[in-house]
């Protein structure tokens, strides 16, 4: 195996969307923008996509023209109950250990929420770095720099011993972009936008080794 760092994208990735802990978290940013932005609620979930369309995140988009905290946003988007969304699946856990590479965290979201999505699946441990929206900032997925500033973070410095795996297209695309190979997670169309796909974390070693 070529590849000597991977890095994995934390919601919808390590757990999948039907868990629907992405939903409420989006529900979750819909409370906030309506409780302490005074966004009327038929704007926001419009407002909201656009932001994350032309920000990377809605946070940023957020931070731009709404001079949010992002600490205080983050915190309460993510203050949700993990254990009533999240199952530990000790076939994932298995596969991501035995994989001979670095193993990061490089999440749009926080550190606090990423260390509690990993401590509920029971992968804590597997991992050696988190990268979340605080370390990239300003930027964020699929911003190169954010790429960039991951790569640092790895210690990595040659972008094709990399993969970046992530259920959003624009993500794989981009690391494409950055020069690392990518993997798409989940049931959208691959198009070119990502090396391999799949569903099944069993999958996952034979693919890295057709990298």
């Amino acid at each position: 195996m070529r590849i000597t760092t991977i890095f994995f994208d934390l919601d919808d990735t390590l757990y999948p969307s039907s868990t629907g802990l992405w939903t409420a978290i989006k529900e979750r940013m819909n409370d906030y923008m309506r409780a302490h932005l005074s966004i009327p609620e038929n704007e926001i979930p419009k407002l909201r996509e656009k932001y994350f369309l032309q920000y990377g995140t809605t946070m940023r988009g957020l931070q731009a023209h709404h001079n949010i905290d992002a600490r205080e946003f983050l915190a309460y988007v993510h203050d949700l109950p993990l254990k009533n969304y999240l199952t530990p699946n000790p076939i994932q856990r298995s596969i991501i250990a035995s994989l001979p590479t670095r193993k990061l965290i490089f999440t749009n979201a926080d550190m606090p929420h990423a260390q509690r999505v990993l401590a509920a699946l029971e992968l804590g441990d597997l991992f050696q770095t988190i990268v979340d929206v605080n370390a990239v900032a300003p930027y964020c997925k699929p911003m190169p720099e954010s790429f960039d500033i991951a790569m640092k973070a790895s210690g990595e410095t040659d972008s094709s011993r990399c993969v970046m795996i992530d259920d959003l297209v624009r993500t794989t695309r981009a690391a494409r972009q950055a020069g690392m190979c990518s993997i798409l997670y989940g049931a959208a169309p691959v198009n070119g936008h990502a090396n391999a796909q799949f569903g099944d974390w069993k999958e996952l070693p034979g693919i890295l080794q057709g990298l």
